[in-house]
């Protein structure tokens, strides 16, 4: 195997698959990338079992071939050479081991043998859509934020994406949540998706094809599942993963349908006094909004810090209540507020707030309150 390749399609090749290889692996070879020189391009693969890329990137191929070598410690050498040199890659050399030469620099690195290498895709998958660039995007910037974290409810770490028929249309429905929040975001049903019944994807592979269609120049992106597997594709660029093995529980029925005391308000206002209050909150987490008729006061209280109070005007013309919420919460879902004005609904101080970007309908966000 032996292809020569610029250094800035090489890095960028590498900071895409490098970015799934975990930094610590019990099996070698799930260190590796395996490097395969065809004659129509140099293809580039990694994986860590659950989750697999290919990258197929041009280059002038002196003769084909294949092997694995080190993820990370091939692409900070790629990283650390000159800008708008060429890298020569050869394997084996007289040792058996792959050489990268760029200008006066020349590395040997060990290598682990192709057979060893695992593949996780070429699986059929029946279920194939395609959605934009920027649809994606918007839903998966919408809701991703909400995605726990918590091992202990794997089924809740990744977005839970399924075909809803609402009123006289069909949309793509995505939704995430950690138990004190959740966020869930409607799309135009794409044509090919209609059966797609319900699919836990892992944070990971979400956190992954947002970086790489953020990378990309590309309108497109190709979807397809099966009842195990989700594949990404667009242009040279395949992502395959496992889906999360579990039941997503009945989100609708935490989402509150007879909270009546609405609070209006500017978005930008709200977001930036409860950015200012939290200095004071930092340790907590925690604030107080209360609610008056035209205005609305956000406060935090700490024995050992202080106190901080803000008040803004507001939409209001019900009865005084007083809620508390983790501010990081609420601002996390204040940013995926598009439009001028917020609408925050209320039961009580002890049930759920419902959250509404009051120009976009297709978006609809739960707070658990706090106490405070």
């Amino acid at each position: 195997m032996k292809f020569i390749i610029e250094r800035a399609n090489l890095l960028k090749t590498l900071s895409h698959v490098q970015s799934i290889v975990e930094k610590r692996n019990t099996i070698p070879v799930l260190s590796n990338v395996k490097i395969e020189a065809q004659e129509d391009g140099i293809s580039f693969k990694a994986t860590d079992m659950d989750t697999e890329i290919t990258e197929i990137v041009d280059a002038k191929t002196l003769e084909t071939g294949a092997t694995t070598a080190p993820a990370h410690m091939l692409y900070d050498i790629v990283r650390k050479l000159s800008d708008g040199s060429e890298v020569e890659i050869t394997f084996p050399d007289e040792r058996g081991q792959l050489t990268i030469a760029s200008g006066r620099s020349k590395f040997a690195l060990s290598t682990i043998g192709v057979e060893d290498f695992p593949v996780i895709s070429g699986d059929k998958l029946p279920i194939n859509f395609t959605m934009g660039k920027e649809e994606l995007k918007d839903v998966i910037d919408r809701t991703q934020f909400a995605v726990s974290t918590e091992e202990t409810r794997y089924y809740l770490n990744g977005l839970y994406v399924h075909a809803k028929k609402e009123g006289a249309s069909n949309v793509l429905r995505v939704v995430a949540t950690d138990g004190h929040r959740l966020a869930c975001v409607e799309s135009p049903l794409p044509q090919g998706a209609e059966d797609l019944a319900g699919v836990i994807i892992p944070r990971k592979t979400i956190t992954e094809i947002r970086k790489l269609i953020d990378d990309n120049n590309v309108d497109n992106v190709n979807i397809s599942l099966s009842e195990n597997k989700v594949r990404f594709s667009f242009r040279d660029i395949t992502l395959t993963s496992k889906l999360i093995d579990g039941t997503y529980p009945d989100y609708e029925r935490v989402i509150p349908t007879d909270n009546d005391k609405n609070l209006e308000l500017n978005v930008k206002e709200l977001a930036s006094a409860v950015d200012r209050v939290s200095v004071v909150a930092e340790r907590t987490r925690a604030i107080k909004m209360i609610t008056h008729p035209g205005k609305v006061d956000i406060t935090t209280s700490s024995p050992d810090l202080g106190s901080a109070q803000e008040e803004l005007e507001a939409k209001y013309d019900n009865e005084s209540l007083e809620i508390g919420y983790n501010f990081r919460y609420l601002l996390d879902i204040l940013a995926e507020v598009k439009g001028d004005t917020v609408r925050i609904s209320f039961a009580d101080a002890s049930s759920p707030s419902v959250i509404h970007d009051t120009s976009d309908a297709s978006a609809i966000y739960v707070l658990m309150p706090m106490r405070v």
